[in-house]
């Protein structure tokens, strides 16, 4: 499939023509982002939990000490609610209400699946190779006592959409003359020079 179904979900009901179901465009931005926020209901009431993760084929997959709050209400077949968003730029407009942001994300519904001991060694060595590939071949292995303390749970990616903006701001014809500037400031995540461990 090269879309995602439309659900009452993933229905656009503001700016639709901002949104997408195509699945390219969320592996792209899935692809490309670190942090995910898990929502869910815990204790009567919500609660939003931002976790690294990765994506295998089509599954986004999340890990954490198996004790956790998160993993043992996604474990117990908690429904979820996932988003990824990269922000791109800040749109600076000539009227206060037309500033906004050039972004893409990507919302996620469904129950995770708690990847079993055959493969959550395999799952873990794709999220070091996600994070620098070739890693994994220079790195310990997990032990089996790391493996035991660690769930990896995996969301189908069946259900989903895509949203985006770009572009310039909306300003009306009668704000052109007002004297500001007006026009978009690029965000970009970008990479340091790494800092060696002392040790």
């Amino acid at each position: 499939m090269t879309s995602f179904p439309q659900t009452p979900r993933t229905r656009f009901v503001r700016a639709p023509k901002r949104g997408s179901y195509d699945r390219n465009a969320a592996y792209a931005i899935l692809d490309e982002a670190w942090v995910a926020h898990v929502g869910l209901v815990a204790d009567g009431g919500p609660v939003v939990i931002p976790t690294s993760y990765w994506r295998v084929g089509d599954e986004l997959l999340i890990h954490g000490a198996s004790s956790s709050r998160l993993v043992r209400l996604l474990a117990a077949g908690a429904e979820a609610c996932v988003t990824v968003t990269l922000l791109d730029g800040l749109v600076m407009a000539r009227s206060a209400f037309r500033h906004s942001m050039n972004y893409r994300s990507v919302m996620v519904f469904g129950r995770a699946r708690v990847v079993e001991a055959a493969e959550k060694e395999a799952a873990l060595a794709a999220f070091i190779e996600r994070v620098s590939p070739g890693r994994m071949a220079e790195v310990r292995p997990p032990s089996a006592a790391e493996l035991r303390a660690t769930s990896v749970l995996a969301f189908p990616l069946q259900e989903a959409s895509v949203k985006m903006r770009s572009g310039p701001p909306t300003d009306p014809d009668d704000d052109l003359v007002f004297p500001v500037w007006a026009g978009v400031i690029p965000l970009r995540l970008r990479a340091g020079e790494p800092e060696p461990d002392e040790r």
